[in-house]
């Protein structure tokens, strides 16, 4: 009896599993998981960040650590709603609205601030100092409070009977890093 009740639990989980991945292979159910891995902050994305943050101008640590606090923050509070699946064969386009922080607009004033005010960020001899830069834009990336909603239009295919992402185009990033210029 033990042995039954062992096989059918092995043949119920297995099952299970098996609907599972049955349902998680939808258009939607692809872009929905995909937009979780930034909201949970899986290890995918935190390495991904990692490498981003070594590509910027940052130039010391601090500001490494201050810009993926940042982004972390920004993920977490990630919001999105699907608006609509459509399938074509082995293509499909889920269209879905982000709102994310705006932080395009802060990069922008910030920009214009330095225009109006560049003396403000020279060093003790009176050069421009880009670091004073860098600090003043973290902090006022850090005080970000104005979320912004696009439309991101994902583009899948159905390969070997799964669907997967395409990869995304930089504007699509950019929107969801909050960076999109509009």
């Amino acid at each position: 009896m033990k042995k039954i009740f062992l096989v059918l639990s092995i043949i119920t989980v297995f099952l299970l599993s098996g609907c599972n991945d049955t349902l998680n292979n939808t258009p939607t159910k692809q872009v929905e998981m995909f937009l979780d891995n930034y909201k949970t902050l899986n290890d995918d994305v935190l390495s991904q960040l990692d490498e981003v943050v070594e590509r910027e101008n940052l130039f010391d640590d601090d500001s490494k650590e201050d810009y993926k606090d940042i982004m972390k923050t920004h993920y977490k509070n990630l919001k999105y709603e699907i608006k609509d699946e459509t399938v074509n064969g082995n293509q499909a386009t889920v269209s879905t609205e982000i709102e994310v922080t705006d932080y395009s607009k802060i990069m922008s004033d910030a920009n214009k601030y330095l225009a109006d005010h560049r003396d403000e960020f020279n060093d003790k001899t009176g050069k421009y100092d880009e670091t004073l830069f860098t600090k003043y834009r973290l902090d006022k990336l850090k005080d970000a409070k104005d979320t912004v909603k696009y439309t991101i239009d994902f583009q899948l295919t159905k390969k070997s009977g799964k669907w997967m992402l395409e990869n995304l185009t930089d504007e699509q990033e950019a929107k969801i890093n909050g960076m999109y210029t509009y």
